[in-house]
């Protein structure tokens, strides 16, 4: 099937699962697992063509073409494999979820598990390694969810799950930069196609061990092994699709993707040996040890991951065919023990083993299916189990390299196997045989329901009927081991090769394992001598508490409410920076013709003595109107310069800043408090010192250099590129506007956070009493005193408006745009604030939050538009005919400006109507009544 269609049909699932989940509760699993299903069918069907030599599927669409990046997916017989897994399982696991939870509504659980199908499946098709790092994180996002789903409980786990799958993340990543910067594509086939990058030992082996890293952290090898025994506080159907047959298979896929780079490495195959030998090991001793059913089987999918990877390090062609049949079959076996695990825990309701056992009587349908997987998994025959892991044996018995290399793995091999035997063994008998014990829950144990069984029983059964059939499995593995190599294969998958070393290999792990669950059913295994001195959740919360005390103590120099700590440090560095050009720079000489004119000289005095001022002052509110004064001296400075753009923006800025200054200054005392006169004079002589440095560096650098090659090719090629004339704003929504909408949700968040800070301290009262002013006298009576402002601003705040509109729609072509038009509009409704009597009259009942939002939304959008032209946030053009005659250019830049409009705005209103409000417990203003004379007293009331 076209793999667009693929991704397009797995995108409506997740669309369409709040809809189902309305009217379906827990049975949308399974509309949707009938999905999956027939997307496994279409992925089937495709299979006999990859097998027969034919070509891989491919297919592209331009996404970042300024960068070479595309939305590339191919599909060889590597991905093929993975992609049945991931849509396979996935259908029996959703299935299975219809009857796993209770009644009622599961669109979190649902839409979780749906974009996480997705997610792996765009993984495992990509073939950008920019689109694959997305869906590598797009994985690491649902884990984190999906674990968290589970309750506060949860809510530890799926961080420190987060946190350490994130940073494999963050090493794919390094990894993906330095392949994009060296072979000068983002193709994943061309550049596994061409290996000249690989000459460079240095920076192969760079690569290779972030390869290494991100692989390690995603299928849980040693040290990182202890995230997925502890994200067992999900729910079994998240244990089971996740952790056993899909996210940590991400790992076992990237390695198999990239073993043809790096097979002649001596770190990849080194590492990638020892470390998944000793993680099978370990895995398998600490299944043993465990009484929780879900974290023995958890930790044994560690151990089985650890052959894989082990495997996958050898690297020969027959390696990487054991690789691709033990997926298969780890991923039947394992989500059957998991969704069986489930079953119990759903009929006992306990997985604790010392509460269990005795439950084949009254379970004997979950006691086979259970029996069947845990055989598979111990290699018995003639399960598929078996098969793989005879190839798994041989592949390690032939490790290339010295020759004691080889035995020695394959012993490594043989002690793990034994101790799966074992664990395989104490899951079914300590679950199922042996005297029954009395179950400590309100009912007795009973078998589950046919529909509950079936996903788990199908998978099952599917092992069991691989096993004999394992030769029909040749073409797909040649395949799949031929797109890892890059060379041919030749597979001989079968239950019987004649007695040979992997035979006896399989016997020796057997026959040793059988012993070990002799010993672990007369002994508790949970008494046995292996007591690790650390685990790994401790390790990590201690690596944890460490890097936030860290962090804490690198920020205490800065973490104070003091503005003297915050400023002092730029200050200092200018003056240091300053005197060491002084000394050591070059000599600038004097100033280009024509750099400083009487006016500029004037504006200077005009800052200099607003700025002295407002330093000598008592008075806040002098020292916020002097400061005022020294913005609008630039702002005209500006204008005079030339730079209407930045004048209006400095003028508009400086008159919302009074405007809300003013509103925080209500709450705090009339004049600043009295200071040392040593703090006094330290900070003047800092102040006067920074400010002569930056001064006489304006000055002398001022005209030393030629326009820089980017402004010039901006000023020169603005109107052919994006059809406006106005550089300034074209720089911002077209040249730049990924950078200008960073901003703006910036922006966004900092109104939103004036919200939150100020309703959670209590600084603010909404409702009450409505506020009135005393009326002593005219002049402090509110209505009276703003009869002029009020009639001024009837037609004043029309005119802002329109005048806001109008710089908003000419900003392409001449000075204005979203912002400007945002502040020049924010500016109409702080004038309708200062006119009004009292602070709830003024309060203007508009959806502020939702400009915010809006604002973000059409910017966003307008990015969206640009994916029309191969990428996101590209202006779109055209030309609209006048009525009149001419033409109107229009493109969708202007689009972009109106969403920084919107928002511009909402923090405007977000800012007058939260800090203009009252405070929290102020006592209401008087009301207002005339004064008029007691006749009784001979005074006024």
């Amino acid at each position: 099937m076209p793999l667009f269609l693929l991704l397009a049909v797995l995108t409506v699932t997740v669309l369409s699962v709040p809809v189902l989940d309305r009217l379906l509760g827990r049975g949308t699993g399974w509309p949707l697992a009938a999905v999956l299903a027939l997307l496994t069918a279409a992925v089937l069907a495709r299979g006999p063509d990859l097998w027969d030599g034919g070509p891989a599927l491919e297919a592209s669409l331009p996404w970042m073409p300024a960068l070479g990046i595309g939305l590339s997916l191919r599909m060889d017989g590597l991905a093929w494999l993975f992609c049945v897994l991931v849509l396979g399982v996935g259908a029996l696991v959703t299935a299975y979820s219809a009857r796993y939870f209770p009644p009622g509504r599961r669109t979190g659980f649902y839409v979780l598990m749906s974009t996480f199908a997705l997610a792996m499946t765009g993984l495992v098709l990509a073939d950008d390694i920019v689109l694959l790092f997305v869906f590598w994180e797009l994985t690491t996002i649902c884990s984190f969810y999906l674990i968290g789903l589970s309750g506060p409980s949860a809510s530890r786990p799926a961080v420190r799950t987060f946190l350490l799958t994130a940073l494999g993340g963050l090493a794919l990543l390094a990894a993906v930069v330095l392949l994009w910067v060296r072979t000068g594509t983002t193709r994943l086939s061309t550049i596994l196609g061409d290996l000249s990058w690989t000459q460079d030992t240095g920076f192969t082996t760079a690569v290779a061990v972030l390869v290494i890293v991100a692989v390690f952290t995603k299928s849980a090898q040693f040290p990182f092994h202890y995230w997925l025994p502890d994200a067992m506080a999900a729910s079994t159907p998240v244990s089971a699709y996740l952790h056993a047959a899909a996210m940590v298979k991400a790992g076992v896929y990237l390695a198999m993707r990239f073993s043809p780079a790096f097979a002649d490495t001596a770190v990849w195959g080194t590492t990638l040996i020892v470390t998944g030998l000793a993680t099978a090991l370990l895995g398998a001793a600490l299944a043993l040890r465990s009484h929780d059913l879900k974290k023995l089987t958890a930790y044994s999918t560690v151990s089985q991951l650890g052959f894989l990877i082990a495997v996958i390090g050898v690297g020969t062609t027959q390696a990487l065919i054991a690789a691709a049949v033990h997926t298969l079959a780890h991923a039947l076996f394992k989500a059957t023990l998991f969704m069986a695990v489930g079953v119990v825990d759903h009929q006992t309701g306990t997985r604790d083993l010392r509460e269990l056992g005795g439950l084949r009587r009254a379970m004997p349908v979950t006691a086979t299916v259970s029996a069947l997987a845990a055989l598979s998994m111990a290699g018995v025959p003639p399960l598929l189990g078996f098969v793989s892991k005879e190839n798994l044996f041989e592949a390690l018995l032939h490790t290339p390299g010295p020759a004691w290399l080889g035995p020695l793995a394959a012993v490594a091999a043989v002690l793990a196997a034994a101790l799966t035997v074992a664990y395989a063994f104490r899951f079914v008998y300590g679950t199922f045989g042996g005297a029954r014990v009395r179950h400590p829950g309100p009912r007795r144990p009973r078998e589950a329901g046919a529909l509950f069984l079936a996903a788990p029983a199908a998978a099952a059964l599917a092992g069991l009927a691989l096993g004999p059939a394992a030769p029909l499995l040749n073409p797909m593995a040649e395949r799949a081991a031929a797109d890892a190599t890059g060379e041919q294969a030749q597979a001989h998958l079968a239950l019987w090769h004649g007695v040979n070393p992997a035979l006896a290999m399989s016997a020796a792990a057997l026959l040793l394992g059988a012993l070990v669950a002799w010993g672990a059913t007369v002994r508790d295994p949970a008494s046995s001598r292996l007591r690790l001195p650390v685990t790994g959740t401790g390790v990590f919360e201690r690596v944890h508490a460490g890097l936030i005390a860290l962090g804490a103590r690198t920020g205490d120099p800065t973490r104070s409410d003091a503005p003297a700590r915050h400023l002092a440090v730029p200050f200092v560095l200018i003056i240091v920076f300053a005197a060491a050009v002084a000394v050591l720079g070059p000599d600038y000489g004097t100033p280009a013709d024509g750099t400083a004119r009487p006016l500029d000289w004037m504006m200077v005095a005009l800052v200099a003595v607003s700025v002295l001022t407002a330093v000598v002052t008592r008075s806040r509110l002098a020292a916020l109107a002097l400061t005022g004064v020294a913005g609008f001296a630039v702002a005209l400075w500006f204008l005079f310069l030339g730079a209407v753009d930045v004048a209006l923006t400095q003028l508009l800025v400086e008159i919302l800043t009074v405007v809300v200054a003013v509103l925080v200054l209500r709450r705090l005392p009339a004049r600043f408090h009295r200071a040392r006169p040593s703090r006094t004079a330290a900070t003047a002589l800092i102040a006067v010192a920074a400010g002569t440095a930056a001064g006489l560096g304006a000055y002398l650098l001022t005209g030393r250099r030629e326009p820089s090659a980017v402004s010039t090719h901006l000023l020169e090629n603005a109107p052919a590129d994006t059809g406006g004339t106005n550089v300034v704003n074209t720089i911002l929504v077209d040249y730049r506007a990924l950078d200008t909408l960073g901003e703006l949700t910036v922006l966004g968040v900092a109104g939103l956070i004036i919200i939150a800070v100020l309703h959670s301290s209590g600084l603010t009262a909404n409702g009450g009493p409505r506020p009135t002013v005393a009326r002593t006298n005219p002049v402090r009576d509110a209505d009276a005193n703003t009869v002029i402002m009020r009639t001024v601003a009837r037609v004043l705040i029309p005119l802002l408006l329109v005048w806001s509109a109008y710089l908003l729609l000419r900003g392409h072509n001449a000075p204005g745009g979203g912002f400007i038009g945002g502040l020049v509009g924010g500016s109409a409704f702080a004038l309708a604030y200062l006119v009004a009597p009292s602070a709830s009259v003024a309060r203007i009942r508009l959806a502020y939050p939702a400009f915010i939002a809006a604002g973000v939304v059409t910017a966003v959008a307008s990015g969206l538009l640009g994916l029309a032209d191969g990428s996101f946030l590209r202006p779109l053009h055209a030309d609209i005919p006048l009525p009149w005659g001419g033409h109107y250019h229009f493109t969708s830049a202007l689009v972009f400006d109106v969403g920084v409009y919107l928002a511009v705005v909402g923090v405007i209103l977000t800012a007058l109507n939260q800090l203009g409000l009252p405070r929290a417990g102020a006592a209401p203003e008087r009301t207002a009544v005339p004064e008029r004379h007691d006749t009784a007293t001979g005074g006024t009331r």
